[in-house]
């Protein structure tokens, strides 16, 4: 079977093959492959009245567990955008009533960001049917394959510095 990249890296071999191209091949279909999905995702969450990134946001939440809230910094360090980005993205989603902000008790100076009931309503509904869309995504691949390649990728991202939530 031979797609695009094989295609790239055959014009690369013909024409500079002093070259080893080969990382081209795996970072092309990376990149490709994120387009791909970005684009599935999109179209997914939209279909859902979503953003991406609102669900991401109220997925965060959801997985803290009760009380269901964090702090706009801990949501930061999980969303990986600037302070700024995060403030804005928080803005957004209280004004659709989905999260609410909260003095923290202990700390005053601290902001705690919580889902609301109609925040945790959502992402109850959206959340089993954005894992069977991505199970649908990777149904070509067999339980070994997707093992591989997740612990593959879990290395790749270790070695590159992943440390977004550490």
């Amino acid at each position: 079977m031979s797609d695009a990249v094989d295609q790239i890296l055959e014009q690369w071999k013909r024409e500079r093959p002093d070259v080893a191209a080969w990382p081209m091949g795996i970072i092309g279909r990376i990149s490709r492959l994120s387009l791909l999905l970005d684009r599935e995702l999109r179209e997914f969450f939209g279909a859902h009245g979503l953003e991406k990134w609102e669900f991401d946001v109220l997925a965060t939440l959801r997985r803290s567990g009760p009380p269901y809230e964090l702090t706009a910094g801990a949501l930061n360090r999980s969303a990986m955008v600037t302070s700024g980005a995060i403030t804005n993205r928080i803005d957004r989603l209280a004004a659709r009533g989905l999260v609410e902000r909260i003095r923290d008790e202990g700390d005053r100076r601290s902001v705690r960001v919580r889902l609301t009931d109609q925040g945790w309503a959502l992402i109850e509904e959206v959340l089993p049917l954005h894992t069977a869309n991505e199970a649908r995504l990777l149904e070509s691949l067999g339980p070994q394959e997707r093992e591989q390649l997740a612990d593959a990728l879990r290395g790749l991202l270790e070695v590159l510095g992943d440390t977004s939530l550490k």
